[in-house]
C-alpha cells in the first residue's frame, strides 16, 4: 500500500497593520502522511493508526472530511504561539482527504484553502500556507506579494501560549474613523514597501492601531521582544498572528545580533520565507 506525504509551511499573521488580511509563509513545517484508500474498505479503518496520533488536528480534520486508514502528522513547530498551527493543520488534513479520494493536487489545494477558512474564519495563516510567500487576502480571494528583497526571519517562541478565541475577544466592535484610516495607510505602505524592497520604509509602516497594542498589554514580555529586535537592527517587527511569538525582518548580517538580544525565556527560531507552500513530497 503506497503512501502519501504533505508538506505544509507555519505561518506568520498580520504583519502588524495587516489585521486578518495579510500572512507570510515559513521554512518550519507540517508534515502529513496518509495511506492510499483500499477500495475495499467500506469506513474508516483507522484501527492500525496510532491512537495519541488520532489527536492531532490534522488527523482529526482527516477524519471529517472523510480520510480513512493510517495517517500521522508531525509539526516542527508548536501550536497556541502565534505560527498557524491549526491553519497548517487544517490545509493538510482537507486536502490529504481530497487526494485520497481522487482529487487532483490543484483541486485539492483549492478545497483545502475554501473549507480551511470557513473553519479558521479568516484566510491570512491558510493562504500563506496553501500559496506559500507573503499574501494578501480578502474573504477566500489569495494573492501573492511580490518581493523586493530577500530577507531573513527571525521568530522569538516563548513556551507560554496565547488562545487565538479568547485573543480575539479582547479586540474592540468598533474601530474609531482615525485607526482605521491610519492602518489602511500603514498596511498600503507595507505592501509597496515588500514589492519594492524599500527596507528603510518596512519599520513605520509595520505598526497597528487595531489589534497589537491590546494583545501586547495581555504579553508584556512579548512587547519588550518586539522592542529588543527592533534595537538589534531588525527592519520591522510586529506580534505573529495572535502571539505571544514575535516576528522581524532583517538582512542576514543582522541575524546573530537580534537573536543575541532576544531573552532566554523563549527560544529564538531564524528561518524564511517559504516560496512552495503546500506541496506533495
Amino acid at each position: 500500500m503506497s503512501s502519501t506525504t504533505l508538506r505544509v509551511p507555519a505561518s506568520s499573521a498580520n504583519l502588524g497593520p495587516g489585521f486578518d488580511a495579510l500572512g507570510m509563509a515559513l521554512t518550519s513545517y507540517l508534515d502529513f502522511t496518509f495511506h492510499d484508500r483500499n477500495p475495499d474498505d467500506p469506513g474508516n479503518s483507522d484501527s492500525d493508526s496510532d491512537s495519541s496520533n488520532e489527536q492531532h488536528l490534522a488527523v482529526r480534520t482527516f477524519r471529517a472530511h472523510g480520510g480513512v486508514g493510517v495517517a500521522t502528522a508531525h509539526a516542527a513547530f508548536p501550536g497556541g504561539r502565534g505560527l498557524g498551527f491549526s491553519g497548517a493543520a487544517r490545509v493538510a488534513g482537507i486536502a490529504g482527504a481530497q487526494l485520497q479520494q481522487g482529487a487532483t493536487f490543484g483541486e485539492s489545494r483549492t478545497a483545502s484553502l475554501r473549507i480551511a477558512t470557513e473553519l479558521e474564519g479568516h484566510a491570512d495563516n491558510v493562504g500563506a500556507s496553501v500559496f506559500g510567500g507573503i499574501v494578501a487576502v480578502s474573504g477566500t480571494t489569495v494573492v501573492s506579494i511580490p518581493l523586493g528583497m530577500d530577507p531573513e526571519v527571525v521568530l522569538w517562541i516563548p513556551q507560554t501560549e496565547t488562545s487565538t478565541k479568547r485573543s480575539r475577544h479582547s479586540l474592540p466592535d468598533d474601530v474609531p474613523f482615525g485607526d482605521a484610516v491610519f492602518n489602511i495607510a500603514a498596511v498600503s505602505v507595507l505592501v509597496a514597501a515588500l514589492a519594492a524592497g524599500d527596507t528603510r520604509a518596512l519599520r513605520a509602516a509595520c505598526v497597528d492601531r487595531i489589534h497589537q497594542d491590546r494583545r501586547f498589554a495581555a504579553a508584556p514580555e512579548s512587547l519588550n521582544v518586539y522592542n529588543a529586535m527592533l534595537a538589534a537592527g531588525s527592519w520591522c517587527a510586529w506580534l505573529s498572528g495572535s502571539g505571544p511569538s514575535v516576528a522581524a525582518l532583517c538582512a542576514p548580517d543582522a541575524v546573530g545580533g537580534i537573536i543575541a538580544a532576544l531573552p532566554n525565556t523563549g527560544r529564538p527560531l531564524h528561518c524564511s520565507i517559504d516560496s512552495d507552500g503546500m506541496r506533495l513530497l
